[in-house]
């Protein structure tokens, strides 16, 4: 029976040239990801379980305005998966965190981590100014959301939540405990964020081969249009952002600021984090930040697009 079905699936495969195009798009894609997929979740896994978040608080400024600022600039040097970022910023503001500093680094660590940014450059190999740009416009998004939250956010918006419904903390005490958190963390993350990569990795493919070229020409002659698919396409996908930068890189049919929002908004605001979310901070919370950061997203993406892109871009 196994047999007949893997002589049926090749020969389908081999009587379709879209189909075996398909895949050779989706194995290309998945490849390249895997690498720097499994640095980041390693990387993430070990700071989430061996630093703790006090650490950072204890470096932060006093000030909240300058606090944000510190926090979203964090995220260079304590990178963190998306999964691994909610978590943090909890333990963070039940450490007594001013609620919109936690929730900048949640948003920055994921985004402008040095994996993140190494590969994108890797997957934009020809375009290295979309470097500058995803780091800008994530940046940016991280830290206005910190400031707008700062300005508006009231206390009974953030609760306790019912526990992430995703991933749990990856903390620990005492060393066994610590390296059997950092175990079982990293190989949820790697088999998680590998499950989306496949998923992305299978959308760009038939993205590229089955839809039509004049979808594409449409798009590609209305950015606004471009950019808010894009942007939707990243929410639902809910990628890694280790692994993000070769599904985007993938669908060399759209313009680069459309594939530049996507991988802004991507590590802010998708269906998994905004699940996470609900789960660390209570549903009021998840209802107002996810929109919050997804129309910041956009215009932070967008405008480091027209930076560093070009208005044509």
């Amino acid at each position: 029976m196994l047999l007949f079905t893997h002589e049926y699936i090749a020969g389908l495969i081999e009587g379709s040239p879209r189909l075996l195009a398909a895949l050779t798009i989706f194995i290309a894609v998945f490849i390249q990801a895997i690498p720097f997929l499994i640095v980041g979740v390693v990387l993430s896994a070990s700071i989430a379980t061996f630093v703790s978040p006090a650490l950072l608080q204890r470096v932060l400024p006093r000030q909240r305005h300058a606090a944000v600022g510190a926090a979203g600039v964090a995220g260079l040097a304590l990178p963190g998966c998306e999964c691994g970022s909610v978590p943090v910023a909890r333990r963070l503001i039940d450490q007594g965190a001013p609620s919109a500093v936690a929730l900048t680094f949640m948003l920055s660590a994921p985004a402008i981590n040095p994996v993140v940014l190494v590969s994108t450059a890797v997957a934009f190999s020809g375009h290295p100014e979309m470097v500058a740009a995803r780091f800008a416009g994530s940046l940016g998004t991280a830290l206005v959301v910190g400031w707008i939250w700062l300005a508006i956010s009231k206390k009974k918006w953030i609760g306790r939540g019912n526990g992430s419904p995703v991933c749990s903390s990856h903390g620990g005490d005492g060393s066994n405990s610590r390296l059997h958190g950092f175990a079982a963390a990293a190989r949820h993350d790697l088999v998680q964020a590998g499950s989306f990569l496949a998923l992305g990795a299978a959308v760009a493919a038939a993205l590229r081969v089955f839809v039509p070229a004049a979808v594409y020409e449409h798009i590609a002659g209305n950015l606004l249009v471009g950019v808010l698919v894009m942007a939707v396409l990243a929410v639902l996908l809910a990628l890694c952002s280790e692994a993000d930068a070769f599904v985007a890189a993938s669908l060399t049919m759209l313009p680069l600021l459309p594939r530049l929002v996507f991988l802004v908004v991507g590590p802010a605001v998708d269906v998994k984090l905004v699940a996470m979310q609900a789960g660390a901070f209570g549903h009021s919370f998840a209802v107002r930040f996810a929109p919050l950061t997804f129309l910041v997203a956009i215009a932070c993406g967008s405008a480091a697009g027209l930076v560093f892109l070009g208005a044509t871009a």
